[in-house]
Formats: structure tokens, sequence, C-alpha cells
């Protein structure tokens, strides 16, 4: 392949999955594949190396979004969610190394943020966020148009922020908790007797139909997010949010946030009259964020050099 027909490289490291890519300079994915995530470091290696060595005489660069606590600059994991066996592993150096081309690498919840920025629902928005439902709660914050890294790279760890004032901290009342989309479909098939605990399909049948067993219990589980959206738009005061996660997929959500937070709001003057209410929508990428977010960012560290 000449040099300017190449396209890029876009790795998702996911706990099932690592999805791959290749994807033009606009964004476009010429395809995807995937393979298992393997569960320890030396067999996680052999599965980068062997995408790797499909694509290096395909691509310009090499972009990585990864879960865990991400130093973007030297391109560090640290913790890796899920993955621990990533504590530490210099991610970008051993693909740099491997191929020879440029590598940068972003959390993945950041990368959704990025992917929204860029082509989705935050293109154009100065001040946003994104937050993913999924076991627990993630995302990424917009400021003046640039992804908010905070620090320590801890910006947006939303699974961490506290909602109780009691102490000692149960991690029950934590955002990541609360806000858990996986324990509310556990807690939802549990009390509809399902056999599959992660039947989401069924557990969203029955919330459309106003299903009076479980209503009560994702009413809760949309107030909880609220109440996380809350407290980040009273610090960062954001115009849009948008919502992702496999569970974002479902309209009645979305309704039911919206609705939600105007309970709040009219619930207390003071609250309604001082804070203007954010905009919540779901977000355009689902599978394909990781991608496309930790792409743009390579863009981003590319155009800087």
């Amino acid at each position: 392949m000449t040099e300017n027909k190449k396209h890029y490289l876009s790795i998702d490291i996911g706990g099932t999955f690592i999805k791959h890519a290749l994807i033009s300079r606009s964004g476009q994915i010429i395809f995807v594949k995937k393979e298992k995530t393997p569960q320890d470091i030396n067999s996680f290696k052999d599965i980068l190396r062997s995408i790797l060595n499909e694509y290096t005489e395909q691509v310009r660069a090499v972009a990585v979004s990864c879960p865990g606590k991400i130093d973007s600059y030297e391109g560090v994991v640290y913790y890796g969610g899920a993955l621990t066996f990533l504590h530490e592993f210099r991610l970008k150096e051993f693909i740099e190394n491997h191929t020879n081309l440029p590598c940068s690498i972003m959390n993945d919840g950041k990368s959704a943020a990025l992917a929204e920025l860029w082509l989705g629902e935050l293109k154009g928005i100065t001040n946003a966020g994104v937050m993913t439902l999924g076991t627990g709660v993630g995302g990424g914050i917009i400021l003046n148009g640039s992804l908010h890294l905070g620090s320590h790279f801890q910006a947006a760890e939303l699974s961490f922020m506290l909602l109780s004032t009691e102490f000692p901290i149960g991690m029950n009342t934590v955002a990541g908790s609360k806000g858990s989309a996986v324990s509310f479909i556990h807690q939802a098939a549990r009390l509809l007797k399902l056999e599959n605990p992660l039947d989401g399909k069924t557990v969203f049948e029955e919330l459309n139909k106003k299903n009076e067993i479980i209503y009560p219990l994702f009413e809760e589980f949309c107030y909880s997010v609220v109440i996380i959206m809350m407290n980040m738009q009273s610090v960062v005061d954001l115009e849009r949010v948008a919502i992702g996660g496999g569970i974002s997929e479902q309209p009645i959500l979305i309704e039911e946030l919206n609705k939600q937070y105007k309970k709040i709001l009219d619930s207390s003057p003071l609250l309604g009259s001082m804070l203007t209410p954010v905009e919540i929508v779901p977000c355009h990428f689902r599978n394909e964020a990781g991608l496309l977010g930790a792409l743009y960012h390579l863009f981003e560290e590319l155009d800087n050099k």
C-alpha cells in the first residue's frame, strides 16, 4: 500500500474483547475485528503483537483506548480497570517499539467523550460531558472545547463520587454502585424471576409496559444517575451530557432521566432558579466510541508535535 493511501489502526481494549479497526483520517471505519481479551500480561502481549503485525504495513500510526487510569503523556496504564494485570504496563512504548510507528493511549471513558466531541452529540459544544453506564459509571468532561484530564488523569472518574455523608463510607453508596446499569439489570431480573440475571432485553420490554414490579427500581436508578449528573453540573456547568453504555440505546432511559431531573429541579425553588438544566441525550456512538475517540486523541497529539 502506498504511503498516501495508508489509514490508521485503532485498538479498543475491553474486559471481554479487544476490538481493532482500520480507520480513515476523516473517521470512516474501513472494517472492525475483535479478539477475546486474555487474562494475563504475556497472553495479552501475544495478542497485541498479532494484531499489530496484521496492520503495520497498512497504517501511519496506532491509537489505543484502554480501561484504567491512563497517563496519556507517558502512555502508561495504571490499575487497568478489570484488567488488573495491565497495572504499570508501558503500553505506548511496547507498541512503538514493535511497530516503529507513532502511538497514543487514552482512557476508555474519555475516548467516548472524544468520539462524541469529534463526530457525535458533543460536536460544536463548548462545555459538555459523557456518562457511560455499565458495571460502574465512567465518562469524560469537555471544557472550553477540549478534554479535561485533570492533574492526575482522573477527571470524570465518576464511579468514585461520594453520594452519602455517612462514615465510614460504604461502597454501596458511591456513584459506581448507585449508577451501575449492570447492578440495576441484576436486581430487576431477580424481581422478575428471570433465569438470566443479565437479560436486559426482557427487563426493558417490561419497563416499556410500565411493569409495577420493577418500574420503581428503574425510577430509583435514574434518580441516582441524575444526582451524579447534577453534582457534576454544579461544579463544571455543562451544556449537554451524552449518556453511553448499552443501556443508552433504550429511549425510555433518556425519557426517565429527563423526568427525574425535572422532578428534582421542581422540588427545590433554589435549585430550579440557580441551576440551568443540562440537556440529556444518548451518545451517538456505541461500540465504535472507543475506536474513534482514541483516534481523535492520536490526531491531537500528532498535530501538536
